[in-house]
């Protein structure tokens, strides 16, 4: 009797395949597991021509790394093929980011003080394929479902493609899921019709060089409130771009200065603080013309709110200054309302009040509020007077304590000698308290409202001092 032995089963390999193993194997290359099995390969090319002709001809007559994928898994490279869609991918990704814009996709793409290095389409291949994913998806320019095909295929070429040592082995099913994915998701598809939207929206402003009347700009303006929030992001960040570019046309910014209101007020609180950002930076580099420009912008569309806080509590102690300088001169309820008016544009709400500058904002807001004690119009700015109720009705409970150490210290103590100063300080008392939430703080500013129309001293009450104790450290 022979004894039966289990043999491993035959690799089809056809002569032309045969021809280069056989060389691999004579010049002392490995040469196992290096070219697909025959009905690997057999199954591809069955496939592979449907797959190519779904593609329209002007697609098929650029895409060389298409080609590539043929002959590799023609051969049975298929690790090779894997490479050479995925490259095919890149560069459509890299056409579709440049129809829609360069400056929205590196905007959306690239943070910091990096953003100035990308310019041209020749940067495109310094982003990374991940982010290049990631930003087409934001963009719209390809679904959530094709983003989530595509960080697989990534996935996959990173582990088991060509570019890196791995000993798995692509079966040809595989390669031809990742070339349909290829094929319908990427180099067949179009943008969604709100990306494009966006893209002409740009591409027509930049050269856009006539005024816009009021019709255009009411029309424009409801379509751009239409838009995604992330799609009007992309559109403030270009806009933004666009108007402290030097080489823009004076028109195109007047343009943009009456769009970006609509775009600004449609867009989402991190965009808008991502610019506070942006402008900052070109303050700290010293771009100057693009510093003052970018200004400029903030001021249109009424966005001093979202500049970064280190920016905000320079400016606003420098306005500070200059509103105490105009409120101890000459003809002050004039003079007085132009800055506290750029005060308030930082001031949108209580967050917006920063710690570091806010007993100096409350102590100087509180000075003018109650005023020099004149007759006429009770010696507080007309002009001024709604603003100063404004800012100290967002004081609220967190800054409420800070009322009363202001209202302590001498510059203000001085004022509450005269009785017309006291009058508006219970007025002004009154516009903190319709914020106050804390029945203990209510509880104190109503004894100060009940005692302080006749002396200004009631503040160092120890009633007073008893009521505040735990706000207020009066050691």
């Amino acid at each position: 009797m022979t004894a039966i032995v289990s043999k491993a089963p035959m690799q089809l390999v056809d002569p032309q395949a045969q021809i280069i193993i056989d060389f691999l194997k004579n010049i002392g290359l490995p040469h196992d597991n290096i070219i697909a099995t025959q009905d690997q390969r057999a199954i591809i090319s069955q496939n592979l021509p449907a797959y190519i002709e779904s593609l329209p001809p002007q697609v098929k007559k650029d895409a060389r790394y298409l080609s590539k994928f043929v002959v590799g898994a023609g051969i049975g490279l298929f690790d090779y093929s894997l490479n050479a869609i995925w490259n095919e991918v890149v560069l459509d990704l890299h056409k579709k980011a440049i129809a829609y814009g360069l400056d929205i996709f590196y905007d959306a793409a690239i943070g910091g003080k990096a953003r100035e290095f990308y310019q041209s389409e020749e940067d495109l291949r310094s982003v990374k394929d991940s982010v290049l994913l990631d930003t087409c998806r934001k963009l719209e320019l390809i679904s959530d479902t094709t983003h989530k095909k595509l960080r697989h295929i990534l996935d996959m070429r990173n582990d088991i493609g060509i570019s890196h040592p791995t000993n798995y082995t692509i079966n040809a099913f595989e390669l031809l899921g990742w070339l349909q994915t290829c094929i319908q998701d990427v180099l067949n598809d179009r943008p969604t019709e709100a990306a494009l939207q966006v893209q002409a929206f740009i591409q027509n402003i930049r050269t856009y060089k006539h005024p816009l009347d009021p019709v255009n700009l009411a029309s424009i303006s409801s379509k751009i409130a239409a838009l995604a929030t992330h799609h009007c992001g992309n559109v403030l960040r270009t806009m933004f771009g666009i108007f402290v570019s030097a080489d823009t046309d004076p028109q195109v910014r007047k343009n943009i200065s009456l769009l970006a209101v609509a775009v600004w007020s449609s867009s989402n609180e991190d965009t808008k603080y991502r610019l506070g950002l942006t402008l900052e930076g070109y303050n700290t580099n010293l771009y100057r013309d693009k510093y003052e420009l970018g200004v400029e912008f903030f001021k249109a569309v009424n966005g001093n709110a979202f500049r970064s806080n280190s920016e905000k509590a320079i400016i606003i102690d420098g306005l500070l200054d200059q509103l105490l300088e105009k409120h101890n001169s000459w003809d002050n309820f004039h003079h007085e309302a132009p800055v506290v008016d750029v005060i308030s544009s930082f001031i949108n709400n209580q967050q917006d009040i920063l710690a570091n500058f806010a007993p100096k904002l409350i102590k100087v807001i509180l000075m003018c509020r109650i005023g020099r004690g004149l007759t006429y119009c009770n010696g507080v700015s007309p002009r001024g007077k709604s603003y100063y109720d404004r800012i100290i009705g967002l004081l609220g409970d967190q800054f409420t304590p800070f009322v009363f150490i202001a209202l302590t210290q001498y510059e203000l103590q001085a004022k509450l000698d005269n009785e017309i100063c006291r009058q508006q300080a219970c007025l002004a008392l009154e516009s903190l308290k319709a914020a106050v939430v804390n029945q203990r703080l209510v509880e104190c500013i109503d004894f100060l409202l009940a005692n302080l129309p006749t002396t200004g001293k009631i503040l160092f009450d120890s009633r007073f001092k008893t009521l505040t104790a735990g706000y207020v450290n009066w050691n």
